[in-house]
């Protein structure tokens, strides 16, 4: 693979730099970089070392499935900026976003080729899932990119599914897993520790009353993550530190509450700054309490707790190394 001297994040493929073009794309949706979608990316490496050319990531945000629904429904475990830090990690020349529409998806399987794998791109492999399709009428088939691969001369591979247990590891398995609390068991899916991030904005200051001010920041609407208590790695400026997180306000307003990340040995003004927080595991779920003294006593333990697992932690892959929030 011929890594050049940066990453290139692209939005879109108007203009597609030299110095990713005639690479290997790795193709798909890729919610989530779980370790099936791993599994296509290692092929697509591999092969770009072997013909010594980029490594590029060509993915569709929003995801399909919301372009068609009457509203935006899926949660979403990896958005744009998600993708593209994890792509960098993975070890990626770049990754190409394009936005998807009901355009796109009417664009003729023929004619994806040629716009985008071979004039944009000038792809000379591609790598996707067994499961991917493209194209108007999903006719962009496995078989179809393998026919057009051989007649205009780029190479196809197909990666069949990554099973665990009696089932594919799937984004949906992981949507699953982080709805009933089961981080690690997510988190083994990924084979990272998942991660969300936000603007950090001015919550109720609850927080500070009863000695724990947190950074807030609002989750999105469609995000089915289980409200309770994490122990968590927080993300600041290029720093990194532990903490205590909270979803869901079960004794006040708890309509749309904020995501509150309760960082360790930290105290800066981080208003307006984005943060990222990586979930090491689900302390507990949310409770009520008879008195403030009794929540403030529950919130020293989960602290305690978010401690004892925080000097526990560890990578779970290369991958999760290099993203920075666990070390060694």
């Amino acid at each position: 693979m011929t890594t050049t001297s940066e990453f290139f994040r692209l939005d879109g493929l108007d203009a597609v730099p030299d110095a990713v073009r005639g690479g290997v794309v790795a193709i798909g949706n890729f919610d989530g970089f779980h370790r099936g979608h791993q599994s296509v990316f290692e092929v697509a490496k591999a092969m770009a070392r072997e013909k010594c050319v980029p490594a590029l990531i060509l993915t569709f945000e929003p995801h399909p499935r919301d372009v068609f629904a009457p509203a935006p429904f899926l949660h979403r475990l990896t958005y744009a900026e998600a993708k593209a830090k994890l792509a960098e990690a993975l070890g990626f020349d770049g990754i190409a976003v394009m936005p998807f529409s009901r355009e796109l998806s009417s664009v003729e399987a023929p004619d994806f080729v040629s716009r985008y794998l071979i004039d944009a791109l000038g792809a000379s492999g591609v790598v996707a899932g067994a499961d991917f399709h493209f194209g108007k009428g999903r006719a962009g088939t496995p078989e179809f990119l393998k026919a057009e691969g051989e007649r205009r001369g780029f190479d196809v591979r197909f990666i069949d599914m990554l099973a665990e247990g009696d089932e594919p590891v799937s984004s949906s398995r992981v949507r699953a897993a982080l709805a009933e609390g089961g981080v690690e068991a997510a988190n083994r899916l990924l084979g990272y520790h998942h991660f969300i991030s936000g603007t950090v904005v001015e919550g109720d200051r609850r927080g500070r009353e009863l000695g724990y001010p947190t950074a807030n920041f609002a989750l999105p609407e469609t995000s089915a993550l289980a409200q309770g208590v994490y122990a968590v790695k927080v993300q600041v400026g290029g720093e990194v530190f532990g903490g205590v997180a909270a979803y869901g306000k079960p004794m006040f307003d708890n309509i749309r509450p904020p995501f509150e990340a309760f960082i360790f040995d930290f105290d800066r003004d981080i208003y307006g700054k984005t943060i990222e927080v990586a979930l090491l595991s689900y302390i507990r779920g949310q409770m009520t309490f008879d008195s403030l003294d009794a929540l403030i006593a529950q919130m020293d333990a989960d602290t305690a707790a978010a401690r004892i697992t925080i000097a526990q932690a560890r990578p779970l892959s290369q991958l999760d190394a290099a993203l920075g929030f666990i070390a060694d």
